[in-house]
């Protein structure tokens, strides 16, 4: 695990949820889309780390 990946992809949620707020106050359905993508992609990279942690306990 990677506690600098972790810190990546906490960033980018917190990115994506500014973002998707912006949408919301500007009624820019474009810019709300892209938040919520973003924030998918940080869960995604957490459950990258999850399985990568995982699997080192289990080698260890």
């Amino acid at each position: 695990m990677s506690i600098e990946d972790r810190a990546k992809a906490a960033g980018k949620n917190i990115e994506g949820k500014a973002q998707e707020a912006l949408g919301n106050v500007t009624g820019d359905p474009e810019d709300k889309a892209e938040g919520k993508a973003k924030q998918a992609e940080s869960e995604v990279r957490h459950g990258i780390e999850d399985v990568k942690d995982n699997v080192k306990k289990k080698l260890d």
